[in-house]
């Protein structure tokens, strides 16, 4: 999935709070695609096949205190051909000093020559690694817009899906009356984070805006208070909302869970016929509480047929 996705270098200096040691170097057009990094100790002793240019550089107390061993001489000729980068891969997007290491005027020097922005953290190298790969892997995760409102029900998310006009935002309004917090209605932006985890968000153009049908839009951050609405919320259950058909068999127990797609990762999906009287907002709360139970293991359904399973079986026994 690499190279589909880019994030800007301006937005990952603001977000990590870093310092640009090349004020000279024009930041504004520089793009990152990947999210992987690499710390160039080996580049640093000559050793560059395989070297993966198109990554962001970090340099750490290790890396500093080598430079500073085998000379200056050495450290400008290493970091000009880390600089320099490779035709297919193409130069760094940036270069990271970790522990606020001072970097030296020669090769702040040879950073402007090549354009490659220089920055510095004060965080130690582990800590900033991990929190940069973090925030490289959601911003340049898979991705995919799809029809649908997203609720924080207890803590679980609850994407609930159906054709248009069914009663999804009638339904979420219902469930922000009962006290559950919405992350957006008609259109959630779904990005896959890691093989298991997919996190819904809403467009910032329609954030906190629910659309009604015979109302309009209302603003449910202002109606409500911003106790009722959540920015993103990670995706655990689906329910889809359709017609009643009586020539349809729709599921009663439970005992085998249904799963829907997204970006590769599959998420349990519940179909609920919709029918005069049925109070959708209860369903939704029921449906969250009982797929929390299951990731606690606790089972419903397979406790409804383990009893009855063992009644049939003592009685059997009985009449014996």
């Amino acid at each position: 999935m690499q190279g589909e996705y880019s994030v800007s270098l301006k937005d990952m200096i603001e977000a990590l709070k870093l310092e640009n040691c090349t004020p000279d170097v024009d930041i504004n057009d520089i793009m990152i695609t990947q999210n992987e990094v690499n710390r160039p100790a080996l580049q640093l002793a000559g050793y560059f096949d395989y070297f993966d240019s198109s990554r962001i550089q970090i340099i750490g107390h290790v890396e500093h205190t080598y430079m500073q061993q085998k000379g200056m001489e050495h450290s400008v000729a290493m970091m000009e051909r880390i600089m320099a980068g490779s035709e297919d891969k193409g130069q760094p997007p940036c270069i990271v000093y970790c522990r606020e290491i001072w970097v030296e005027d020669e090769i702040v020097a040879l950073a402007n020559k090549y354009r490659v922005p220089l920055l510095r953290s004060r965080k130690a190298t582990s800590p900033f690694m991990a929190e940069l790969i973090r925030w490289l892997g959601a911003e340049l995760a898979p991705r995919c817009s799809v029809h649908g409102v997203l609720v924080d029900i207890y803590g679980e998310g609850v994407l609930i899906m159906g054709e248009s006009g069914i009663g999804k935002s009638e339904v979420a309004l219902e469930l922000i009356h009962r006290g559950h917090r919405l992350v957006s209605d008609d259109v959630v932006e779904i990005k896959r984070v890691s093989d298991n985890s997919l996190i819904g968000s809403s467009p910032d153009i329609t954030r906190h805006f629910i659309e009604l049908r015979g109302i309009g839009i209302i603003d449910a951050k202002a109606l409500f208070g911003v106790e009722s609405v959540k920015d993103w919320q990670e995706i655990d259950l689906v329910i889809k909302l359709e017609e009643f058909n009586k020539e349809q068999e729709y599921d009663r127990l439970g005992l085998e869970e249904q799963y829907i797609e997204f970006l590769d990762s599959k998420v349990v999906c519940h179909s609920i016929p919709i029918r005069p009287g049925r109070n959708v907002a209860i369903i939704c709360e029921s449906a969250a509480v009982n797929h929390r139970q299951k990731k606690m293991g606790y089972n419903a359904a397979v406790e409804l047929y383990n009893r009855v399973t063992n009644n049939l079986a003592e009685k059997r026994k009985n009449n014996k």
